[in-house]
């Protein structure tokens, strides 16, 4: 009798301790996958969704494109306020889905074809050191035109000046190139008021904006937000930027 006791017990036992190891497994299990998702939420937090009541920058980008005159105005428009609120969606364009290799090797996804671009508040088209091909790209010129009837302000930095150009949105309108760069690009399109690169860093003209490119697009870009948000919003930008740590920085 006790032999059938003591076997009993065992076999409770064993039950026992497989359910605790179960649950210790599952419990296990669970928590594992709490942390991944918060780890996945964390890794997610910085993505800023699409929103339907924001304006959009739209930024054009192609083969060969100089990755500051593309990240300057990504760098300045996806800036939250102070308080934490998104100001507007930032896109990248380009002719296909494929990606983009940019002059520094870096490549991007492009996240809108022209087929499938949503209307834009603003266009920065940047440029390439080697133009040729897309001046002479039928598909990019036209789609330049296109967006510009719906803009409310069509930016080019640099080079990107020549498709602007070579588009004729901006007939009889002040623009400015990149050092060296102008004389060219008046006789190349003539109706095109084009300013002395030597001395003008930044000019804007009705709803066209432009600058010399490279490092200098960040001043169009900050320029153009002050003037679609506040002195204050750019402000802060800024500040966020450290752009203040770029005066005086010997001393």
């Amino acid at each position: 009798m006790r032999k059938k006791v003591n076997l009993a017990m065992t076999i409770l036992a064993i039950i026992l301790c497989g359910c605790n190891s179960n649950d210790s497994k599952i419990s296990s299990e669970n928590q594992n996958v709490h942390q991944t998702e918060a780890q996945t939420d964390a890794s997610m937090k910085h993505l800023k969704p699409f929103r339907e009541d924001l304006p959009t920058i739209g930024l054009l980008i192609y083969s060969g494109v100089l990755i500051t005159e593309v990240t300057a105005a990504a760098d300045v428009f996806a800036k939250l306020t102070e308080d934490g609120q998104q100001r507007f969606n930032v896109i990248t364009i380009a002719e296909t889905a494929n990606p983009i290799t940019t002059e520094e090797c870096l490549k991007i996804v492009p996240d809108h074809t022209f087929e499938s671009c949503p209307k834009l508040e603003v266009l920065f088209v940047p440029s390439a050191y080697d133009m040729y091909a897309q001046v002479h790209n039928n598909k990019t010129v036209e789609f330049i035109k296109e967006k510009n009837k719906e803009t409310r302000f069509t930016v080019s930095n640099c080079a990107g000046a020549q498709l602007i150009g070579a588009s004729g949105i901006a007939k009889g309108k002040k623009i400015v190139t990149w050092i060296g760069g102008g004389e060219q690009l008046q006789k190349d399109y003539p109706d095109l008021k084009v300013q002395n690169d030597s001395l003008v860093t930044y000019v804007e003209d009705g709803k066209f904006i432009s600058s010399n490119g490279n490092l200098a697009s960040y001043i169009s870009s900050l320029e153009l937000l002050e003037k679609m948000t506040s002195p204050e919003h750019r402000k802060f930008v800024e500040s966020y930027l450290y752009l203040d740590r770029l005066k005086d920085w010997k001393k």
